[in-house]
C-alpha cells in the first residue's frame, strides 16, 4: 500500500498522482492512456478528471493509494545536515529522508544548528508548525549538552533568572539540570524560546563552551531513542496529539 500525500478537496487526477511521486504529468497521462489508473474501480480515461482523494479509492497498476492530508515525521538529525528544505551547497534534512516522503512538501518545524543532533519534527501542516514556533506559546525544548568546564549551582541560578546574551537580549528563565559536574560537565537544559544559537550563547554568557548538543524533547514529544542518527519515522497518533497539545504545556 503506497503512502499518500497532500489532500486539498478536489484535485485533478494527474496533479494528485504527480504530488505522490507517481511520475511526471506526461508519464501519468501515459498510465491513464494504458488504463492503469482506476478511481473507485472505474478506469480513468481523462487525466484532468477532478476527484476528492479523501473519499475515493485510487489504484495505479493494481496498487491502492492511501492518503493522509498531513504527514508528521520524527527525525534524529545528525551533525553536518542543515534544517532547511533546499541548499545549493549543503545537505539538508529533506535530502536524507527516504524517497517515499520526498514528494510531500515537508519542512522542518524550527531549526537545529548544523552541528546539533537530535529531535526534529518535519510536517506539511503549516498551522501546527506556526503554533509550535509562536513566541507567545513558550513551547519548552529540552537539550542534552556536554559543556567544557565545571557547571554548578551558579549557572543553575543564573539560567533560572535569565541571562544576557551577546546582543543584549535577556532570555526567559530556563531550567538547568546537572547530570555530571566536572572538567567536561553533562547537563540538560530546558528553554522556552528559540533565539539563534540560544543554548550555545547562554553558556557563553557565563563563560562556558558547548562541546556537544542534542535536542531530546519538544513540547511533550520526546526523541525515540531507538532512532539512529539520520533515521526517521512517522509519529503515532498519540505523539501527534502530544504535539498539538501546545496550549496544555504552558
Amino acid at each position: 500500500m503506497r503512502v499518500g500525500g497532500i489532500v486539498r478537496d478536489t484535485q485533478r487526477v494527474d496533479k494528485v498522482l504527480s504530488n505522490l511521486g507517481i511520475g511526471t504529468r506526461k508519464e501519468i497521462k501515459r498510465l491513464v492512456k494504458d488504463g492503469a489508473v482506476k478511481v473507485d474501480g472505474v478506469v480513468v480515461t481523462d487525466s484532468g478528471m477532478h476527484i476528492n482523494p479523501k473519499d475515493s479509492l485510487i489504484e495505479v497498476s493494481g496498487e491502492l493509494l492511501k492518503y493522509r492530508e498531513f504527514i508528521y515525521l520524527m527525525l534524529n538529525k545528525p551533525q553536518g545536515v542543515i534544517s532547511a528544505t533546499y541548499d545549493a551547497r549543503l545537505k539538508t534534512v529533506i535530502d536524507i529522508l527516504p524517497d517515499e516522503y520526498k514528494s510531500f512538501g515537508l519542512f522542518p518545524v524550527g531549526r537545529l544548528d548544523i552541528d546539533t543532533e537530535g529531535l526534529l519534527v518535519l510536517t506539511n501542516n503549516g498551522q501546527l508548525a506556526h503554533e509550535l514556533l509562536s513566541p507567545k506559546k513558550h513551547v519548552p525544548k529540552r537539550y542534552y549538552a556536554v559543556i567544557e568546564g565545571v557547571v554548578d549551582e551558579k549557572e543553575q541560578e543564573a539560567f533560572g533568572k535569565g541571562v544576557i546574551l551577546d546582543d543584549g537580549y535577556k532570555t526567559l528563565p530556563a531550567e538547568l539540570f546537572i547530570i555530571k559536574s566536572a572538567n567536561f560537565s553533562e547537563v540538560e537544559l530546558v528553554i522556552y524560546e528559540g533565539k539563534f544559537h540560544q543554548v550555545k550563547r547562554m553558556f557563553e554568557s557565563v563563560g562556558k563552551k558547548v562541546k556537544y548538543l542534542k535536542r531530546i524533547e519538544m513540547g511533550r514529544l520526546r526523541l525515540d531513542e531507538a532512532l539512529e542518527l539520520g533515521e526517521c519515522r512517522e509519529l503515532t497518533n498519540g505523539e501527534v496529539s502530544l504535539l498539538k497539545a501546545v496550549d496544555a504545556v504552558n
